[in-house]
């Protein structure tokens, strides 16, 4: 045992548990924690702007690869509850980070003293865990606990508060003793998994639908066997889009009244049987309960025994990890194979990669400002199989996850549902710091692109390549859609004329010189036929100055995106009739 100060044990346990990628701003208050990490080594730091983004950025490198954990560390009062929404997107999408902060001395607690809140009682209800350390001998325990959590079950978030007084006591402390405690993790048994089957052989029409529970497991391998092995289309969620590529002839295609697509649509209504694993039934990927749950009967795997019946009651409901449940499907089936009793449900897959071959929608517009189903189709080109989309909220997600292809798992990282405006910039850098080497494309809208724009500058100073794609139409495109029903347009134009910039006039800010001026390059596009020329410009960029890149491409102000109220009542906009018709648009599978 050796005498040492709690930070210093702290950071010696974050290099134990294996979560060394730390993001965000000092204080007076987290200050002794700054200081070990700088005499021990062993965790990076990288310096946010604002403490959201430095949120975003833990949320984005924790997404970027299994196992993963990242760390947000700001000072007491605002940066606490500066971190709430980046909380709360992570809780949201099962997503472990660790958040710390500094906080007052105890024996201050009670006294309104400067910057001293209760943060720990703020983020309870957005997170697994959330502390405030009174005891500097707790230290140890409560970190150990929260590397539990966060592990457990549904992943999530925690935050640990650090009293001033409590950092600097010293305790009694030796790594090479502490252990991290094995995360609890339930798993399905064989009669469930019989069952589970039983019901499906039922089925003349049945689906896989993969939630992000998958992705979280690690298990998209095991899920794409499993749909070979029988022969069922698989329906990937928004969040666990990847999870069997698109390019597959059993990936059927998204479902939802937003994020979807037509034949992801028709398909699932042609069902009769549907089997979720790891997800959560979202009400934008369900639609209306009375119209996704009629005719077909549902079984539902989740890892948290809560989320079973919470918005609808399945046939059959397992409490199980993915990952888990997926394996012992996987022997149960292949049993079943081998003695020949798998029923035959290739016209059924090839029903549904008939529709994926026909029901698409145009993409290929050669107007002037440019629409932005054209700044998709030309995406996918131009950034192959290989890049990770990172990705938030807004008309330009919506159109993102109706037209862009995705091919493996975490290449597809969006806050599916908090959807925090600003989310999109800090999170495709913490990605960055995950996934080095790789080419990571993030895509907003304007709006999401500007509220948290200053977090471009912790790109240039810390050399975190990426290119950003934003759609600017000067418009809240989302908000201005909905809008329609109440037969207004009120308070979503973002267009002004720019006194500096006229050449932006009707569009407003000047996102060129906003860009530059935070250390990172941007290029401006307005033809369509130049977007090729224009992604290729910023690649080139990227490789020569390794800071992020902003690809601006100036839309029509006004382009409705399909969606609906209903999986049977989604408007579509532009789609094509025949297959063939757009060739750069159709994944055809079929001569």
């Amino acid at each position: 045992m050796a005498r040492m100060r709690t930070v210093d044990a702290i950071v010696a346990i974050l290099e134990k548990e294996g979560a060394t990628e730390a993001f965000g701003l000092p204080g007076a208050a987290i200050n002794p924690l700054y200081s070990a990490m700088r005499a021990h080594g062993g965790v990076r730091h990288t310096l946010a702007r604002h403490v959201e983004g430095a949120s975003h950025m833990a949320d984005g490198f924790t997404r970027s690869a299994p196992g993963n954990i990242g760390v947000c560390i700001g000072t007491s009062g605002p940066a606490g509850t500066d971190m709430i929404t980046g909380l709360y997107a992570a809780a949201a999408d099962s997503v472990p980070i660790l958040c710390i902060t500094g906080q007052a001395p105890v024996a201050k607690l009670h006294k309104e003293d400067f910057q001293a809140v209760d943060i720990s009682a703020i983020a309870a209800p957005v997170t697994k865990l959330a502390m405030t350390v009174l005891e500097p001998g707790q230290v140890p325990g409560a970190f150990q606990k929260a590397f539990h959590e966060m592990r457990s079950g549904r992943p999530g978030p925690v935050l640990l508060d650090l009293p001033l007084d409590v950092q600097l006591a010293e305790i009694e402390f030796d790594i090479d003793v502490y252990e991290p405690l094995r995360p609890a993790r339930p798993a399905a048994t064989r009669a469930q998994a019989e069952k589970a089957l039983d019901m499906m052989f039922a089925a003349r029409r049945p689906l896989l639908v993969a939630g992000g529970g998958i992705i979280n497991a690690d298990a998209s391998e095991k899920l794409v066997e499993l749909a070979e092995l029988l022969d069922v289309p698989v329906v990937p969620t928004l969040m666990g889009w990847g999870a069997i590529p698109d390019d597959h002839p059993l990936m059927a295609g998204m479902v939802g009244l937003q994020t979807s697509h037509r034949y992801g649509n028709a398909t699932f209504l042609e069902s009769d049987f549907v089997m979720g694993i790891g997800n959560r039934w979202a009400n934008r990927h369900t639609g209306g309960l009375d119209t996704y749950t009629a005719g077909r009967k549902f079984v539902h795997i989740d890892i948290e025994p809560t989320q079973i019946g919470r918005v609808f009651s399945p046939d059959l409901g397992i409490v199980s990890d993915a990952g888990a449940a997926l394996e012992v499907l996987l022997e149960a089936a292949r049993e079943r194979k081998a003695q020949g009793t798998v029923p035959g449900w290739g016209q059924w897959a090839d029903d549904c990669a008939r529709r994926k071959g026909t029901m698409q929608r145009k993409t290929h517009f050669t107007e002037v400002p440019i629409k932005p189903q054209r700044v998709y189709e030309e995406m996918n080109s131009a950034f192959g199989k290989d890049v990770t989309y990172v990705s938030t909220i807004g008309l330009s997600q919506i159109a993102g996850g109706q037209f862009l292809h995705v091919y493996g798992p975490r290449q597809w990282i969006n806050a599916g549902q908090a959807g925090p405006l600003g989310w999109t910039g800090p999170a495709a850098l913490g990605v960055v710091r995950g996934k080095p080497g790789q080419t990571v494309v993030a895509l907003s809208g304007d709006y999401d692109f500007q509220f948290m724009v200053e977090e471009l500058a912790v790109g240039a100073q810390f050399n975190l390549p990426y290119i950003h794609v934003v759609v600017n139409n000067s418009y809240l495109g989302l908000i201005r859609q909905s809008q329609r029903g109440f037969g207004m347009e009120q308070n979503v134009s973002l267009a002004f004329e720019n006194i500096n910039s006229p050449e932006t006039n009707g569009y407003g800010v000047d996102h060129l010189k906003v860009v530059e001026g935070l250390g990172c390059k941007a290029v401006r596009v307005t033809d369509p036929e130049k977007l090729q020329e224009s992604f290729a410009e910023a690649h080139e960029l990227l490789e020569r100055f390794r800071v992020p890149v902003v690809v601006e491409v100036v839309l029509e102000k006004v382009t409705n995106i399909s969606m609906g109220t209903e999986l049977d009542n989604v408007v579509e906009f532009e789609e094509l009739a025949e297959r063939g018709e757009d060739a750069p648009t159709a994944i055809a599978l079929l001569d």
